[in-house]
């Protein structure tokens, strides 16, 4: 399993006011977007999301894979196959083992899937302190997605070491920082303000290793972070969303 506990930022779902098909909220492909929540169904439009959680999920992976889809055709390298994400309550069976709230939001590589429990974003301002938003949620979905790109692009090993599973996921971060740079080029969503982008960066602090482990163990312990520290985390983001270049994210050096 990779990526535990990546947060995010504040854009608003507006494909109405976009003036986009609110049918195209579902992805229509051979390969759904979303399993695990027959609710899902009854989102279509701009206003759904901004409403309801899964809404909102819905919208959130179609922009992201709409991104990632153009910009590996644009580049032409390499096409990109469409993941899905698996939303659960309490526990479900993943490839990678059993899923459960606990683990936080992860993809596993082995069925190529992204699982949430939409809980989690309350966890994020209960436990982790951040400040949440709609887009707090889009972070997640974005960071856990830049590891699906990983996976596409063969970036995505098994990490021998610490220091390597804080490569991975900092390049994660990296990669939703140029999603967001791009998001409403894909036609789901209106372009961030300086003000939701500040928040995004509140909430990826707030995950940052040295943040959780100074509030669970009452100490910071560098050798044993695996995500990146909060400095790291927002560094990485503020990366990839200002030159909105994934070419950009290469932390081979970190």
């Amino acid at each position: 399993m990779v990526g535990g506990g990546a947060v995010g930022i504040i854009i608003l779902i507006a494909a109405l006011l976009l003036g986009v098909d609110p049918t195209g909220l579902i992805d229509t492909t051979s390969q759904p977007p979303i399993e695990g929540a027959q609710s899902v169904q009854e989102c279509r439009t701009g206003a759904d999301a901004n409403k309801r959680a899964d809404c909102r999920v819905v919208g959130f992976v179609d922009s992201v894979q709409k991104y990632w889809g153009d910009e590996f055709n644009r580049r032409g390298t390499a096409a990109y196959n469409p993941a899905t994400t698996v939303l659960f309550t309490g526990y479900t069976q993943a490839a990678c083992g059993t899923a459960s709230a606990a683990t936080g939001p992860f993809y596993c590589p082995n069925d190529q899937k992204v699982y949430l429990d939409i809980s989690f974003f309350d966890q994020l301002q209960s436990e982790f302190g951040a400040k949440g938003g709609p887009f707090a949620e889009g972070y997640v979905i974005a960071h856990e997605y830049g590891h699906h790109v990983q996976d596409e692009l063969g970036l995505l090993q098994q990490s021998s070491s610490n220091q390597a599973s804080v490569r991975v996921e900092l390049q994660a971060d990296c990669f939703a920082g140029v999603w967001a740079k791009h998001a409403a080029d894909t036609g789901y969503m209106t372009a961030p303000t300086d003000a939701e982008i500040a928040q995004a960066l509140d909430a990826a602090a707030s995950v940052g290793d040295d943040r959780i482990q100074e509030q669970t163990q009452g100490r910071v312990t560098p050798d044993s972070f695996t995500h990146g520290s909060a400095a790291q985390r927002q560094q990485w983001f503020t990366t990839g969303y200002s030159s909105g270049d994934m070419n950009r994210c290469d932390t081979a050096r970190v």
